[in-house]
């Protein structure tokens, strides 16, 4: 097939649209399943590529949840512990493969983002996959091949219209982009950078140490930012993105929204969050809401004495700032990427209140100096990559 119509384009006023191959050969995709529209191709092609390359990276399975061109979440297939299938509201008895614990670790970076965003899976999607997201609000999945089974479980959801994907594993891109901004035609080299650990081995900080985990972190950090819009900032632990600030026009304001959705994450371990007492005929999208609410800053929203029992069994006790302040302290371990330079040490203190404790940047700015002054005030690894990462 050498173009797929689509129903409109980013907007229901833009038509007509369409998907195609200006060479006039065969798309490397087919739809098994209903009518993917123009974002959700966007966000099909950009998702593909980044868990295609963290397979090729790592030699794990990897899954990632995308929203509005970006990612909310993306993660490599380690096992899930009870604490972690809590948090992402999946049975303690439920058998998971490797490839349905990626996605439920990519989901459950930012389960708020992820609310009805687009899969990309690295391998086949298996029975445990399509499970796990039979259960979640998505608007459809990109994968090289489903198992039967599979396919039915997700033909299956939102009344039989979910969009399903295939594609070609082995295609391979031409190596110019064009894209048409104002009838005006933009041409570029695709960006085919390959991102491996040679790109942290420029490490300018007194300390020099990295640990394999860490370079891991790095590099799942940099190809996350690879297909993240700009100016985009990564926070990964543990083989997973834990935190995404995209697009962005002040770098700063990058990595304090993506430390936030970061803390988010490490608080929601928590046991007082964890035991929230809900009702059990609250959604999983309405808890994942009130969980937000209750750590932010205004927690007497779904709290307060006048609205609680709209979602909870028992008044919820106050997670105090003191409280959650030093339950943060403790954390540590986080690795930080950053699409370009940082061009001020402050982007360091906020990281370090997140429990960074390695980066990797391009380098490039007249303050390196303070930038690199600021890592060693904290005992930070830092590696200068050399490249930059934009993405739009």
């Amino acid at each position: 097939m050498n173009e797929i119509q689509l129903k409109y384009g980013c907007n229901p006023n833009q038509k007509p649209a369409r998907i195609f191959m200006a060479d006039g050969g065969n798309l490397p995709v087919e739809v098994l399943n209903g009518k993917p529209g123009y974002i959700n191709f966007l966000d099909a092609f950009n998702s593909w590529q980044l868990v295609k390359e963290l397979k090729e990276n790592t030699g794990m399975v990897a899954a990632a949840s995308f929203k509005h061109v970006s990612p909310a979440g993306a993660a490599l297939g380690f096992p899930l512990d009870r604490v972690l299938r809590k948090m992402y509201h999946i049975d303690p008895k439920m058998k998971l493969s490797n490839l349905a614990c990626a996605y439920a670790r990519a989901r459950g970076a930012d389960r708020m983002s992820s609310f009805g965003d687009w899969i990309a899976l690295s391998d086949v999607c298996d029975v445990p996959t399509a499970k796990i997201i039979k259960n979640e609000v998505s608007d459809g999945i990109i994968a090289p091949g489903y198992e039967p089974e599979a396919l039915e479980i997700l033909k299956s959801k939102k009344n039989g219209n979910y969009n399903v994907v295939k594609i070609d594993p082995n295609y391979a891109p031409v190596s110019l982009e064009h894209k048409q901004v104002y009838g005006i035609t933009f041409e570029q080299g695709r960006n085919s950078l390959k991102i491996d650990n040679s790109m942290l081995e420029n490490i300018v900080t007194e300390n020099k140490t990295l640990t394999d985990a860490q370079k891991r972190d790095l590099v799942i950090a940099l190809i996350t930012l690879k297909y993240t819009q700009s100016n985009s900032v990564c926070y990964v632990q543990d083989g997973q993105v834990i935190g995404v600030g995209a697009g962005q026009q002040s770098r700063i304001h990058c990595t304090r929204l993506a430390g936030q959705k970061a803390d988010n994450w490490q608080l929601r371990h928590m046991p007082k969050v964890l035991n929230l007492p809900f009702r059990d005929d609250v959604a999983k999208p309405n808890r994942d809401n009130a969980i937000d609410v209750y750590l932010g800053d205004t927690p007497e929203d779904v709290i307060g004495e006048n609205v609680w029992a709209e979602t909870f069994t028992k008044q919820p006790k106050l997670l105090t700032k003191a409280q959650k302040q030093k339950w943060l302290s403790k954390v540590t371990g986080v690795c930080l990427g950053s699409d370009a330079f940082f061009p001020f040490g402050d982007n360091i203190e906020r990281a370090r209140r997140s429990g960074v404790t390695a980066i990797v940047e391009p380098g490039g700015s007249i303050r390196d100096r303070q930038v690199i002054d600021t890592c060693n005030k904290y005992g930070i690894v830092m590696a200068f990559c050399g490249l930059r990462l934009f993405h739009h």
